[in-house]
């Protein structure tokens, strides 16, 4: 997997083995708000390193003034303006269909469908894109509400959740690929155990697809196996032994470990010094967090303060790929978040051959 023997444990190593699967296998990737320099930019790195196909939603001629101005070139990006599209009428039919068949009214099909966040969603659902991005210019919340109404969530997975990978080289301990995997950082504000279970095995199998091994992944808490007898520990100690069950009945090649500090998961010297006598573990590849807070403030503190890079959130238990960014994501974010996007669709189409679901 890595690029030279130089470049080993590395998260650039991760990052250029995961560009290379998606020569070999690129894939379509819709931004659903295409009137974004950002996005523009974006796109036309991932035209130029030849892994993805972008599709730009938004006025046309607007997108192009945009990459003029900027002198962005949006050879072979292509841009598409929902209310114009060839496909308009038709997806209105299905958005028609969604709501009787879910008996739910999400509004006149015309307006939803006009919306890019919709459009981009039905694209995927439909197979006319492999993966959605969008959210660098409105909020979390109406990004997530047309994902939700618009894309079949996965019967296995009991709730949506966000995976937020960081990488950086002058961090230590970040990762054993120089890679780290955060979860839950988007969705559930207090997951219950099953919950947290169905998160470790489902970023564990993404991580095992992304680092092209069996990764190992923690269920952090403020104990380490029984140091504090709080009953936030016994739901994280639960949620491990659950997910242990679960990952051995489907034979699964994912080390879990928990309840453990953040210290203990990621320095070995720690592991030593708390876990004395316990064998020789690796670093984490992925920490699966009690709650948002810890997630979601943890994240925020290792991009700001600390500098990693950010890419996603990857929303995880929808029936196609999808990721969202904030809205002061670089162009760099978006474009290693579209590439991760990408390759987690190349898994999709892995695990889930079957068109109907």
């Amino acid at each position: 997997m890595p690029d030279s023997p130089n470049d080993t444990q590395t998260g650039q190593s991760v990052v250029n083995h995961l560009l290379d699967q998606l020569r070999r296998h690129p894939k379509r990737v819709v931004f659903t708000e295409g009137e974004d320099l950002r996005v523009i930019q974006a796109a036309a790195r991932l035209v130029r390193e030849e892994v993805v196909a972008p599709i730009l939603l938004g006025n046309r001629e607007k997108i192009r003034a945009m990459a003029a101005e900027a002198d962005v070139s949006l050879k072979f990006v292509h841009i598409i303006d929902p209310p114009l599209a060839s496909d308009f009428r038709l997806f209105c039919q299905r958005v028609e269909n969604m709501d009787r068949y879910r008996n739910r009214q999400l509004g006149a099909a015309e307006e939803i469908v006009a919306r890019p966040h919709y459009f981009g969603s039905l694209m995927v659902q439909y197979g006319q894109a492999d993966a959605v991005l969008g959210g660098n210019q409105a909020t979390p919340a109406a990004y997530f509400r047309a994902l939700l109404h618009t894309i079949k969530p996965l019967p296995h997975v009991p709730k949506i959740f966000g995976v937020s990978l960081l990488i950086g080289s002058h961090l230590n301990h970040l990762g054993g690929s120089g890679i780290l995997l955060l979860a839950d950082s988007a969705m559930i504000p207090q997951p219950e155990v099953h919950e947290l279970a169905a998160i470790a095995l489902e970023t564990g199998k993404l991580a095992h697809h992304f680092l092209g091994r069996k990764p190992f992944v923690a269920l952090l808490s403020h104990s380490t196996k029984g140091s504090a007898g709080t009953p936030e520990a016994h739901r994280m100690a639960a949620a491990t032994a659950l997910a242990r069950s679960e990952a051995m009945k489907e034979f699964l090649d994912i080390d879990i470990e928990g309840e453990i500090q953040a210290d203990v998961a990621l320095d070995a010297g720690a592991a030593d010094i708390k876990l004395p006598g316990a064998a020789a573990r690796p670093t984490a590849d992925v920490l699966v967090f009690p709650n948002l807070d810890a997630a979601h403030i943890s994240l925020k503190l290792l991009q700001h303060v600390a500098g990693a890079q950010v890419y996603g959130q990857l929303i995880m238990g929808l029936a196609r790929p999808a990721a969202q960014v904030s809205r002061v994501a670089s162009a760099e974010t978006i474009f290693g978040t579209a590439a991760a996007i990408a390759v987690e669709a190349i898994k999709f189409h892995q695990l889930y051959p079957d068109p109907e679901i």
